[in-house]
């Protein structure tokens, strides 16, 4: 018996079944079938627990939602103290937890961004960039990436690959344009009509497996942007908060956008909350109507304490020293393995602790998934790009950790390529 206080089960297989009857029977279903019977009982700084006590090194942290890692004991306690005064608070009315989150959020971004709306997931807040460009320059078009992945919410979806777009009936192609990614040519193509409210892009694509922009592209679109009368919007879920080495990737590319979104990592892993970082002209909705978008729980009080102590914790000079060490770390352990299986891993994608893992399979990613999950690490495949495993050590990782790490991968590696076939399909 496995008893949680307010409710409890029998067994892990108690859950699963329960799982499918009660809760989302395709994707409790997909996990089983891919060999990967998770059920997350206790977890503690990089590691997970299973229900049946596996240990788990987590590298996939959620897409970033445990940069600090889990029931990070400072966040906890940030929590833990303001639950004595606060709540979620009421959205309507000026709040001392929202005004001083948005001031330390505007402090630490691109001077260009000068107000903060807030959501309470990342899908939300896509929704309310998009909005206010479409506010903000009397278009409707905005311009995203192939396989970019944006959110599920109602605009946000439409960014993102038809997968997910044509079962909500959310595929509209007069308003959403898709442009390969580091394709300038189709950038300034799609902008040229000067039809296009924004353009979005996540800084380092996340589920199409981290593809890096060539150097000068993201610089090159902002460009176009300003060219065709185009907002720039920043998507900094996955890739801000310190994970390439600086608190937004966006900066590291000398880019001023006009709106960014923050989310995942901002929560500190205890609280849901994100933000809208926007511009004077992508804010000018603020002034004219503050009721333009409402959000219940968007801003919520506790939810803003524990991102001030989140973003007081990332800004500290000796994590961002940290990251550069574990950037290095990693990224040298990778090197290694890979060069004792280079036709079988073929390439390493990385930017600060964001690491996207190659291999020479169209789902290869999903044999090292697997092999990883048995040796007690949880990685994901990239969903939209199967070839690519998914790989994000947390920016406070300790070094015994990552040597631990960098030991099961090795093994993980060297077993899917067996389990894969792999060695035998060349030889023939």
């Amino acid at each position: 018996m496995h008893d949680y206080g307010s409710f409890e089960f029998d067994s892990k297989q108690d859950v699963l079944a329960k799982s499918k009857q009660f809760w989302n029977p395709d994707k409790t279903q997909f996990w089983s079938d891919s060999g990967v019977d998770l059920v997350i009982d206790r977890r503690e700084g990089y590691l997970l627990w299973d229900m049946d006590g596996r240990r788990l090194i987590d590298v996939h942290l959620n897409g970033g939602t445990y940069n600090l890692g889990h029931r990070n004991p400072e966040v906890v306690a940030a929590l833990s103290d303001a639950m004595a005064r606060f709540d979620i608070g009421n959205h309507h009315f000026p709040s001392v937890a929202r005004t001083a989150l948005a001031e330390a959020l505007v402090s630490s971004a691109p001077a260009s961004l000068t107000k903060v709306a807030y959501a309470s997931g990342g899908g939300e807040a896509i929704d309310i960039a998009l909005k206010s460009a479409r506010h903000a320059t009397k278009k409707r078009r905005i311009v995203s990436i192939v396989k970019a992945y944006h959110g599920h919410t109602g605009l946000a979806v439409a960014t993102g690959d038809d997968r997910f777009s044509r079962m909500f009936l959310a595929d509209r192609p007069e308003e959403f344009t898709q442009v390969p990614f580091n394709d300038l040519g189709a950038m300034e193509q799609a902008l040229r009509g000067r039809d296009v409210a924004a353009v979005i892009m996540e800084t380092i694509p996340a589920t199409y497996g981290f593809p890096l922009p060539e150097p000068g592209y993201l610089e090159a679109v902002k460009h176009l942007c300003e060219k065709y009368d185009a907002l720039y919007i920043a998507d900094e879920v996955q890739t801000g908060l310190m994970r390439t080495g600086e608190l937004w990737g966006i900066t590291k590319h000398g880019i001023e956008p006009d709106v960014m979104v923050v989310g995942k990592g901002i929560s500190g892993g205890v609280y849901p909350i994100a933000a809208v970082l926007l511009s004077e002209r992508a804010g000018a909705w603020l002034y004219e109507d503050g009721f333009g978008h409402i959000s219940t729980f968007g801003g919520a009080e506790l939810g803003c304490v524990v991102a001030l102590k989140t973003l007081e914790i990332t800004t500290r000079p000796e994590v961002r020293s940290m990251v550069h060490y574990i950037a290095d770390l990693i990224g040298r352990g990778l090197e290694a393995i890979q060069a004792r299986h280079p036709a079988w891993f073929t390439g390493i994608r990385q930017n600060g602790v964001v690491f996207g893992l190659e291999f020479d399979h169209p789902e290869g990613a999903k044999y090292v998934m697997r092999e990883l999950y048995e040796l007690g690490v949880w990685a994901i495949f990239s969903t939209l790009d199967p070839r690519v495993l998914q790989y994000k050590p947390g920016i406070l990782m300790p070094p015994d950790l990552c040597e631990e790490l960098l030991d099961r991968t090795a093994v993980g590696i060297a077993r899917a390529e067996a389990a894969a076939g792999y060695g035998r399909r060349r030889a023939s």
